[in-house]
């Protein structure tokens, strides 16, 4: 027997009736069960020649002018036995109904011939269209609740491992329960959803069918679900919500976060209004991994770390996250974590877990670079500029606000280069959040992290852009000074977070962008030898020298607030260059406690002095030595930031060891209680407060 498939023809007569009795599909399952379990035990069986009194009956769709061919059951009579299954659930008797719902549950059983000398009653492959057209009819009788588990049993069918007519006629079914039910809106659009998870071709793929590839699945699902939001324009807000509800969880594998992301892109392509929401999204859970991917690898030895690395060196190509080849990334990491092998390795474990999320974050990290990479082709046009609102607008909400962000942000860092338009919009952005006066404080420390890591690490920022950031710093430096500097006692991070914040960017932006803050050299100065500029005498722009050393020894004393790295790298550099010496301000401030100047003290009268015990430990009074733009490790996704970035480079005498650097340039001479009462390091002094 022909399978069941459309034909156009051509017809000039009646359509002819067989006289041959018609016999129901629907039998109980244990018949047809009964049929395949004795054809199982046969060894060689034998197809039985066609009975001339059993003859193929045809259904015409007369609008269409198709064919369809349907084995011994006309079209008309395939739907009144759908009917009368229905409608006898609905009074109590069940066998048909249950039998209708078998079908779909066991779509994707392989079909078996009948046995010699037995009727082919067997619903074959193609022949599931034509329940589908059939329950299609049924729309009305569907809406009864009592019809929910068959309704929820089609949805859930193989339709999409299944020839192009199957899919069109699912497409309509699925649009005609949801105009008759708007309740069954959200159950298809989930079931739909269900479905950008899915990667391997054996979830899809239906026996007795040619294979369908990932792509054509995936063209599939979105044509129809492009034809569903097309016919209800409400369900995109429904289907917004199942976007998030839906996400891959946290430890699931990085092929089946890529393939949701996949699907996730294709969404924005025929529902533009949903592009920001679609990208806020992929965002969200790129920065919550990222978050947590560098907690865990705070977390771990060196060793272990290292052992992290080298495993990531297999993964150097990243052109196709969804290889069929690649069968080492099927487990989730839960799985691959938890075990109840007697010769689990827990470093082993944390080992494969942690690759497994740094594959991840590098995979969503070198896709969301190729998509958002189009649209700033000309990056001085406002089609680039808009896109990068969008950016701006998801690091605000998203990226500035989260600590432990490590990678996300170098979309932005990158993007932001491309155009002086778009350099200042960044720019502007971070500088509005550092000093607008209702900002929560951590929100204006990251803010002037992220400001002074950008300026220090970007490789296209212009000379003028660098030093009219340096100088705007200091402006705002002396207003924090002036409004600050009455009421302190001493160091206190608590209470001037702000300055102390500033300050310490300012310092790491002079530590590598030293170079643009001079304004003359001598002759026998060369630009491309930083070593030649060590000991000489230069020209600096404006007062930057003056306005620096203000703040720092001033009463506030932001060296002994901001952190060891910093100042060390600072104090190093500024005095091989004669601009500034602070050693002995350095020294001094390793005999002062920070914990003497708590704002909780003062109201006892007095200050912590040692005592024999630490309520904390010293550096918790300390900012952390966080630049956002720190290196970027990723070991694919890298490729999109070469000549971005500025790299550390140690130079020989300026801020490199070699043997004759010491402690030795230090004045051991110098009067350090004139620097000490500079400082206020003695705690006695008046209480402003």
């Amino acid at each position: 027997m022909r399978p069941f498939t459309p034909a156009t023809r051509n017809f000039s007569g009646p359509v002819p009736r067989s006289s041959t009795p018609v016999r129901s599909i629907l039998k109980p399952a244990s018949v047809l069960g009964r049929r395949k379990a004795e054809y199982a035990g046969l060894s060689d069986p034998v197809d039985a020649p066609e009975s001339p009194t059993k003859r193929r009956k045809i259904f015409i769709d007369e609008t269409r002018n198709v064919t369809y061919e349907v084995g011994r059951r006309t079209m008309d009579e395939v739907k009144l036995e759908v009917r009368t299954a229905l409608e006898e659930h609905l009074r109590g008797n069940d066998s048909q109904y249950d039998t209708l719902k078998e079908l779909f549950a066991s779509d994707k059983q392989r079909y078996l011939p009948p046995v010699v000398g037995e009727e082919d009653d067997t619903l074959k492959p193609h022949e599931l269209q034509v329940y589908v057209v059939a329950l299609t009819g049924c729309v009305p009788i569907l809406k009864n609740r009592l019809c929910n588990g068959l309704v929820h049993t089609v949805l859930n069918c193989s339709w999409l491992g299944r020839d192009d007519a199957f899919v069109k006629v699912f497409t309509h079914f699925l649009a005609a329960l949801v105009s008759a039910q708007g309740s069954y809106l959200s159950p298809v659009l989930m079931m739909m959803v269900g479905k950008f998870s899915d990667s391997r071709s054996s979830v899809w793929s239906v026996p007795d069918f040619p294979e369908v590839s990932r792509e054509t699945m995936r063209n599939r699902l979105h044509s129809t679900l492009h034809y569903l939001l097309q016919m209800f324009p409400s369900a995109i807000s429904v289907l917004e919500e199942l976007l998030v509800s839906k996400l891959p969880f946290h430890n699931e594998s990085m092929r089946v976060h890529m393939a949701y992301v996949d699907n996730l892109l294709r969404i924005k392509d025929y529902v533009p209004d949903s592009r920001d929401e679609v990208f806020d999204i992929i965002l969200k859970r790129v920065v919550q991994i990222d978050s947590q991917m560098q907690t865990d690898l705070e977390d771990l030895d060196d060793d272990v770390t290292a052992a992290v690395m080298y495993a990531l060196r297999e993964h150097s190509e990243g052109d196709e996250w969804e290889n069929d080849d690649d069968d080492s990334d099927d487990e989730s990491d839960a799985e691959s974590v938890h075990s109840d092998d007697p010769d689990f390795d827990e470093n082993v474990a944390r080992i494969k877990s942690i690759k497994g999320s740094v594959e991840k974050m590098d995979a969503m990290m070198d896709t969301l670079f190729s998509v958002y990479t189009p649209h700033f082709t000309n990056p001085g046009s406002d089609t680039a500029f808009d896109m990068f609102t969008v950016l701006l607008r998801e690091f605000e909400q998203l990226v500035l606000p989260t600590y432990k962000s490590r990678h996300t942000q170098f979309l932005i860092f990158h993007f932001a280069q491309m155009h002086e338009r778009l350099t200042d919009a960044f720019c502007g952005q971070l500088i509005a959040t550092a000093f607008q006066g209702n900002t929560p404080n951590v929100l204006k420390q990251s803010a002037a992290a992220y400001l002074a890591s950008f300026v220090a690490r970007g490789a296209h920022l212009p000379s003028g852009l660098i030093r009219s950031i340096f100088g705007l710093l200091l402006h705002h430096l002396d207003q924090y000074r002036k409004k600050y500097e009455p009421l302190c006692r001493g160091p206190d991070l608590m209470r001037f977070t702000p300055y102390y914040s500033l300050v310490q960017a300012t310092l790491y932006i002079f530590c590598f962008r030293w170079q643009d803050l001079i304004v003359s050299t001598p002759e026998f100065v060369d630009p491309e030898d930083p070593a030649s500029y060590i000991g000489q005498e230069m020209e600096w722009m404006g007062t930057c020298r003056k306005d620096l050393s203000v703040q720092i020894f001033s009463k506030l004393n932001p060296l002994k607030v901001c952190a060891p790295v910093i100042v060390e790298e600072f104090a190093k550099i500024s005095h091989r260059l004669n601009f500034m010496y602070v050693y002995p301000l350095v020294e001094s401030n390793k005999r002062v406690r920070l914990t003497q100047y708590l704002t909780a003290t003062y109201s006892t009268g007095g200050a912590l002095r040692d005592a024999g015990y630490e309520t904390q430990d010293e550096s918790f009074h300390q900012l952390d030595p966080y630049f956002p733009f720190d290196p970027y490790q990723l070991p694919v996704s890298k490729r999109w930031l070469e000549n971005d970035y500025v790299h550390w480079k140690a130079v020989q005498g300026l801020n490199a060891e070699d043997e004759d650097d010491s402690d030795d340039d230090i004045d051991d001479d110098l009067d350090e209680d004139e620097i000490e009462e500079g400082t206020a390091t003695d705690s006695d002094g008046e209480d402003y407060e």
